[in-house]
């Protein structure tokens, strides 16, 4: 009897896929692809948010597959947007969606924000959260971490 083994590529797709059904669910949309794009603008906006360490802090915690999505387009050497506001935060979400006017763009960044508080650690999260606004930290499940400023 022969066994096969589960490659790398098929774990991170099956993983990677997960995300994307724990996703659809949270919005309650059935396209696959639409909920890729969404978690793919609200990672790539909040890294862009982050310093060089929590970048590569919070992407060792993404399945292969999703985390070359999330550096896809990275520059390190770019420096961290300075953005305060939620609605700044929100922009790029409302741009990749603005033909479809029923979406939200602030339920959008809580669902892929709800998925990824499941799929990676408390402290890292925290760590994320705590770089972030006060306004863009209300964009998380269950708001603020309870010990930041």
């Amino acid at each position: 009897m022969t066994t096969l083994a589960v490659t790398p590529f098929e774990s991170t797709l099956h993983t990677s896929n997960t995300w994307l059904n724990e996703l659809m669910d949270e919005l309650g949309w059935q396209d696959r692809h639409r909920a890729y794009q969404a978690l793919r603008v609200v990672l790539h906006t909040l890294r862009d948010r982050l310093t060089v360490k929590e970048v590569a802090d919070l992407g060792a915690q993404l399945p292969m597959l999703i985390r070359g999505m999330y550096y896809e387009g990275w520059r390190p050497t770019a420096q961290t947007a300075a953005v305060r506001k939620k609605e700044e935060f929100l922009a790029p979400i409302a741009a990749l969606f603005r033909d479809d006017p029923q979406l939200f763009p602030e339920g959008i960044a809580w669902a892929v924000f709800k998925v990824l508080k499941g799929r990676v650690s408390a402290g890292e999260i925290d760590d994320v959260k705590r770089l972030l606004s006060r306004e863009i930290r209300s964009l998380w499940p269950e708001g603020e971490v309870a010990h930041a400023n």
